[in-house]
């Protein structure tokens, strides 16, 4: 597989999670100086005319990176992803999937995180312009604003490597 279809999990210094790159970005950050390994592939190695190195899963930055905070933009695609696919009246997931706002905007319901879910088209439609209390449809589970970029990272990376789990505070 080429390095650059690979992910790598890149932590700050503090050993926060700071971005995910592909693993040829992250083995010029080791050779650089800039980076050190955390967690290797326990099968995959780069291999160098005089040398083998074990390839990176997880590297750590040298030096601490202050990087502000990042919010997740509201959009169709991100609330899609928050609500895994499903809609959140039935649970269905092989449905055409439409947003929802759980109080209609006729009704001063605004497009936030709090007010957006992923709805199939016929829950939306049956739901209508109604709350959910007054239609008897109430959401799986509370729309919340996701805290962070990396909340995504299982949609970003489709198997989360078992190594990115403790500093993905998943374990």
């Amino acid at each position: 597989m080429p390095l650059d279809h690979m992910k790598v999990l890149v932590l700050n210094s503090s050993y926060e999670p700071l971005d995910i790159c592909d693993a040829r970005k992250a083995v010029i950050l080791l050779f650089g100086g800039k980076a050190v390994p955390v967690a290797h592939h326990p099968e995959l190695a780069i291999c160098t005319v005089t040398r083998n190195y074990p390839l990176p899963i997880v590297v750590r930055l040298r030096m601490y990176v202050s990087k502000p905070f990042r919010r997740v933009l509201l959009s169709r695609k991100n609330i899609f992803l928050r609500d895994n696919y499903q809609c959140q009246y039935c649970g269905k997931t092989d449905a055409p999937l439409t947003l929802d706002h759980v109080l209609p905007r006729s009704r001063g319901g605004e497009s936030t995180w709090e007010n957006l879910i992923t709805a199939c088209q016929r829950c939306n439609s049956a739901k209508g312009n109604r709350t959910p209390r007054e239609a008897d449809m109430h959401p799986l589970k509370k729309p919340m604003r996701p805290h962070h970029l990396l909340t995504f990272t299982e949609h970003l990376s489709p198997a989360v490597s078992e190594h990115w789990k403790p500093y993905l505070y998943m374990s």
